[in-house]
């Protein structure tokens, strides 16, 4: 019988409940390398053959854990929060510990089965890094710069120091992340496609190709929406309540982000965002409601360009456009 493992990930530990014939084993290491390795002997210890792994998807505090346990022929599984929680919602749960957490990641796994992770190639997990540290770069650049309001002229004159040399490291990622792709034929490939789309630059086309690798593994576009958090969230019950439809935004944050200030370009230069615009906004439509329906529509537009392996050209009516 394959035994199951929850695992609870934080910066700097983890916390698993090995979940064998309806008893736990819980056990807490540090998330760094001999914390795995004490990890593997304590599972040898146990006698774990064959083992089902789950964890829930945190940045990339268990993406190095999930990786080795891949690695070692386990079955991993990486899962939403947001599916876990409302699991444990079903159990009516009133204790929450991190001991706790992994027994209901453990019982999720054993129950839900859910789908087994693949690990992405390390060239995209790489560009991966590299993204999400210019992201961080640019925060520190955007708090520095709102802090340029101050009247201290020694204060602003610090600030502009930090802003300048952020400026110089956020121009070296972006060069090693040309760099990057250049050096990848098949990333080359996607983002020149990419770079056809009216409105999709260069960040853009980095977080598609890191954050969800080109679509790799999603069948349907319906699939990739959902993943994104760009499906609607209807709020209906009987005839009283009948609340605004927005977002799900259970996806990733950084996708959305990422997809908002180019889909307001694509209004402009794009004739098939355009097009939606136009239309929605006859019908007297929320403005936010355009912009998502925008960034919606590029999405689609963005999978078809993946999918078909063709240029963007707004006069070919794509399937999945």
């Amino acid at each position: 019988m394959t035994a199951i493992l929850g695992i609870d990930v934080a910066k700097k530990k983890f916390d698993v409940a090995l979940l064998r014939n309806g008893k736990y084993k819980s056990k807490s290491f540090e998330n760094k390398h001999s914390g795995f390795e004490s990890l593997i002997d304590w599972l040898n210890q146990h006698e774990i053959v064959t083992l089902h792994a789950c964890v829930e998807a945190t940045g990339a505090y268990g993406d190095a854990l999930a990786r080795l346990l891949f690695e070692l022929g386990h079955v991993v599984s990486v899962v939403n929060p947001a599916r876990i929680k409302a699991f444990g919602e079903t159990e009516l749960l009133r204790t929450k510990n991190d001991k706790m957490d992994a027994k209901l990641i453990a019982r999720f796994c054993e129950t839900m089965k859910p789908v087994q992770w693949q690990p992405d190639p390390p060239e995209v997990e790489h560009l991966r890094m590299l993204g999400r540290r210019r992201d961080a770069l640019v925060s520190m650049r955007t708090q520095e710069v709102n802090r340029l309001e101050v009247v201290d002229s020694a204060v602003n004159a610090s600030i502009q120091k930090v802003v300048a040399f952020l400026d110089v490291e956020i121009e070296q990622i972006s060069k090693l992340i040309r760099e990057h792709i250049n050096s990848h034929p098949d990333l080359q490939k996607k983002r020149d496609l990419l770079k056809t789309i009216p409105g999709v630059g260069d960040v853009t086309i980095e977080a598609i190709l890191s954050e969800i690798n080109a679509f790799e593994g999603f069948e349907t576009i319906e699939k990739v929406v959902a993943y994104m958090g760009l499906s609607p969230k209807e709020k209906t019950s009987g005839s009283s309540v009948k609340g605004k439809s927005t977002l799900c935004k259970i996806g990733s944050a950084r996708l959305r982000k990422i997809l908002y200030m180019p889909s307001l370009t694509a209004i402009q230069y794009n004739p098939l965002i355009r097009a939606l615009y136009n239309r929605l906004k006859a019908k007297s439509k929320n403005g936010m409601i355009i912009v998502c329906a925008c960034m919606k529509k590029l999405v689609h537009i963005i999978y078809g360009v993946i999918k078909n392996g063709k240029p963007f050209n707004p006069a070919y009516n794509m399937k999945t456009a």
